[in-house]
């Protein structure tokens, strides 16, 4: 940290976050707009209590099932990914069996092989979606996060797109492939269009997420399949929305 800031701090973990956001700028794996994005993403999670809520836990298992069940799951990771769990997103890439991709709205070589690296140096031994690998597009899709690679997010039949577009959510979804997604919003377009919705901190999420993959890992294929089949991501997005609006009765009667 550029800062020094005593860990009894209230607010320590954030301001730790704040501060690797900006290096990861310098070191050209964040674009300037990721920080836009990370404090909208915040600023929900103020509304979680900064814990992984119930409905959360819910949608965890569920994921983790869907990326065992998967005959190809791809993790789709950009820069603020990359920024916040680069060794965490590596390990739940070791544990599930899911390749990793690079995919950026801010394309260039620049960032393509900074994250790369990031993900090398974490312990990925391949990751997919650099330069002309990342020859095929998602149908109707403008921007450069329309671009995929065959032997990744082109032929998975599930995608884990963490702090994602929703279009690109959408997208993926018309192609028929699952789209597991992090996302704080429980409103937003991701969220809503996602398969399954996991509403919480991506710093929280991908380890939690490992640990129910390594839970469920020797779960036989029936199992797998009742776990995604009974869930519902809309009930289950509704009772997140419920979740927030109780914590916040909670909290505005605190000290009353």
């Amino acid at each position: 940290m550029n800062i020094h800031v005593p860990k009894d701090h209230p607010r320590f973990e954030s301001i730790r976050t704040r501060e690797k956001l900006v290096e990861s700028m310098d070191t050209h794996i964040l674009a300037p707009a990721g920080l836009i994005a990370h404090g909208r993403g915040e600023a929900f999670d103020y509304l979680l209590g900064e814990r992984t809520p119930p409905p959360s836990s819910n949608a965890l298992i569920a994921a983790a099932a869907t990326l065992l069940r998967a005959r190809h799951p791809v993790l789709s990771v950009n820069g603020n990914v990359a920024a916040l769990c680069p060794d965490e997103i590596v390990e739940l890439s070791r544990v599930s069996g899911a390749a990793l991709e690079v995919n950026l709205f801010y394309r260039s070589p620049e960032r393509e092989n900074a994250i790369k690296q990031v993900l090398l140096d974490a312990g990925a031994s391949e990751v997919l979606g650099i330069g002309n690998q990342a020859g095929d597009t998602i149908p109707e899709i403008g921007s450069e996060r329309r671009r995929i690679d065959q032997r990744g997010i082109g032929s998975a039949d599930v995608v884990f797109v963490p702090l994602e577009d929703g279009d690109r959510t959408e997208g993926l979804v018309a192609m028929g492939k699952t789209v597991i997604t992090v996302d704080l919003n429980p409103l937003s377009r991701t969220s809503r269009k996602a398969s399954i919705t996991i509403v919480d901190n991506i710093t929280r999420a991908v380890p939690l997420l490992t640990a129910e993959v390594r839970h469920l890992v020797h779960s036989g294929e029936e199992e797998l399949d009742r776990i995604f089949g009974d869930f519902d991501n809309q009930k289950n997005l509704r009772s997140m929305v419920d979740f927030i609006i109780q914590h916040l009765k909670d909290i505005s009667f605190e000290g009353v």
